[in-house]
């Protein structure tokens, strides 16, 4: 499984919101490309970097900071937030980015995100399920759309998808533990995709029910940057 630390920026600052809420907004650290080589430092490989100004706007804001983690570091990059045109995919790709997440806009234009698969591959396009209860949530998770997180799944596996990160909103920066019940059922539903877990992740026996659930990837913000998880302790996943 792989491990994927996660930095989402406001105001190019780490920071982190507890279940979606930007009135529960944490700042963590002023340097995100010190907090990237931390960890690839560390021997993470991978990196899930979330635009949350980018979300909110409409277009990517945070563009230097991926650059800069980009040249810094030899971290895999996914990037997600506010990436709503193929100009703001092409912005992110050239920055640096390996994979972009498609999140709201695979909800509101399928269509558009269906090109991308089939222009770019399921290598490069991520689909982002944030969901919270049975449906997506989509516009920086502030409106529930009428989609099922299954029915979602199911439709872009269709259309060529193979990557899926599945964030429960209700847990996501709140330290309670992964929806690993919800997980378990994607993967026995549809063994051909590639789940990460994101949300809830607090301890190093989460990130082994998740491994064992059959989880491709998990996603790690908030345990890390209070302390529950050390970077240390990933080393076995790495």
């Amino acid at each position: 499984m792989e491990i994927i630390p996660a930095i989402d920026l406001i105001n190019g600052q780490c920071v982190r919101l507890s279940a979606g809420d930007f009135g529960r907004q944490t700042t963590y650290d002023s340097d995100p490309v010190a907090v990237a080589q931390r960890f690839a430092d560390a021997g993470v490989r991978r990196l899930h970097l979330v635009d949350l100004d980018g979300a909110r706007a409409g277009y990517p804001v945070n563009l230097a900071v991926l650059e800069a983690i980009a040249c810094r570091t030899t971290l895999d990059i996914d990037a997600g937030g506010g990436i709503q045109t193929e100009d703001s995919l092409a912005q992110v790709l050239r920055a640096g980015a390996a994979h972009a997440t498609a999140g709201s806009l695979a909800v509101r234009a399928p269509a558009t995100v269906q090109a991308w698969l089939a222009r770019y591959g399921a290598e490069t396009i991520f689909l982002g399920a944030d969901f919270k209860g049975e449906h997506i949530l989509i516009n920086a998770w502030a409106d529930q759309s009428t989609l099922t997180l299954a029915g979602f799944i199911a439709d872009y596996l269709a259309a060529g998808a193979s990557t899926f990160i599945c964030t429960d909103v209700s847990k996501d920066g709140l330290l309670q533990g992964p929806s690993l019940d919800t997980y378990r059922t994607l993967v026995q539903q549809f063994p051909t995709a590639r789940f990460i877990a994101s949300g809830g992740v607090t301890t190093v026996a989460d990130l082994e029910r998740l491994a064992k659930a059959g989880m491709h990837g998990a996603i790690i913000g908030k345990a890390i940057y209070e302390g529950t998880i050390a970077l240390a302790d990933l080393k076995p996943f790495l």
